[in-house]
């Protein structure tokens, strides 16, 4: 059983939560964590009070949608929340849900992903994908953009040229590349009213963090 604590902070799926939480990660990435699901959670329950849906489904969406672990610089990147997906349908079958519910929620994690490139069909997978992506923007997205560099070893910038003015991006080799090269595009394709809002705020502060952290390495301001 997981503690009390992680289950109750799912409130009002706690029930749900106490069957799931176990099968919700599966490796030691901080960034898709149990704190990362439970940003999530409460991301989708603001959007979810505001636009409405399936709350159940939603909730079971979002404790598995990372339920498969794929690296970012994984070969199999594109596949994971297919494989999430794939995984849940087992996971909710075992526990005996209907079909359709299940397809629901497979749905929805398997539209989540941005690597993915698939349009959400259903209220709770839109929700999902807002839910999602308002953790890769906003002071949470460029904690979780710099710790996923370590992971992966690359530099925190090109320090000779850290705007990428001369050459082409890579967000592979330097941190910061990785605004550009995906962060900054999020806010643009969000698919709830609320979530739009939400972005919106996130994606300006990611802009300032940005700004200010140029200014520090460019020796710009004392």
């Amino acid at each position: 059983m997981p503690p009390e604590d992680i289950v109750t902070a799912f409130a009002p799926f706690e029930t749900l939560a106490s069957t799931l939480i176990g099968h919700a990660t599966e490796n030691d990435d901080g960034s898709h964590d149990i704190a990362h699901i439970l940003r999530v959670f409460r991301n989708a329950m603001r959007i979810h009070a505001a636009e409405g849906g399936d709350g159940r489904l939603l909730a079971a969406a979002v404790l598995l949608h990372d339920c498969v672990a794929v690296e970012k610089d994984s070969p199999l990147r594109a596949q994971a929340s297919k494989l999430a997906a794939d995984k849940a349908r087992g996971i909710l079958a075992d526990l005996g849900w209907m079909a359709a519910e299940i397809e629901a929620v497979a749905h929805a994690i398997e539209t989540h992903s941005f690597s993915a490139g698939l349009p959400p069909v259903s209220l709770e997978a839109k929700i999902l994908q807002d839910a999602d992506r308002l953790d890769a923007i906003g002071m949470v997205g460029a904690a979780r953009c710099f710790y996923v560099a370590g992971r992966m070893r690359s530099a925190l910038y090109d320090p000779f040229d850290p705007r990428a003015e001369a050459r082409a991006l890579d967000d592979r080799r330097f941190a910061i590349d990785h605004f550009a090269a995906k962060l900054f595009k999020l806010a643009d394709g969000f698919q709830t009213a609320t979530g739009q809002a939400l972005a919106a705020d996130r994606h300006r502060r990611l802009e300032t963090f940005l700004d200010l952290f140029l200014d520090e390495i460019q020796g710009l301001s004392g």
